[in-house]
């Protein structure tokens, strides 16, 4: 099964910038669309963004556009989120999931069944 493990997460000030890393082992990462999703205290969980097997297409929530970016290296079997203009309402655990993607289209309703443990992001004065 695919084993998803974040990391990159901490606290950041208002503005600031962060590159969340999500490195994969188990299965290959070539046949996996990779989400990004996070829940704040209190809140459900949302998508951020997603990205196909081959990287060729991308999603991304509102709240996200413009500022992050979802990329990935399947030959590292890692899938990036680099978080610019950070502002406190994104404040959240952050977890990367994986979907089996047919169809190489990036899709935050995929039913994403892989689940990594989440790291925290933190954005604060």
């Amino acid at each position: 099964q695919l084993q998803l493990v974040e990391s990159g997460g901490g606290l950041v000030q208002p503005g600031g910038s962060l590159r969340l890393s999500c490195v994969a082992s188990g299965f290959t990462l070539d046949y996996y669309a990779i989400g990004w999703f996070r829940q704040a205290p209190g809140k459900e969980r949302e998508g951020v963004s997603c990205i196909s097997s081959s990287g060729g297409s991308t999603n991304y929530a509102h709240s996200a556009k413009g500022r992050f970016t979802i990329s990935r290296n399947n030959a590292k079997k890692t899938v990036y989120l680099q978080m610019n203009s950070l502002k406190p309402e994104d404040t959240a655990v952050y977890y990367c999931a994986g979907a089996r993607d047919y169809s190489d289209y990036a899709s935050l309703t995929y039913e994403y069944i892989y689940w990594g443990q989440g790291t925290q992001v933190t954005v604060s004065s």
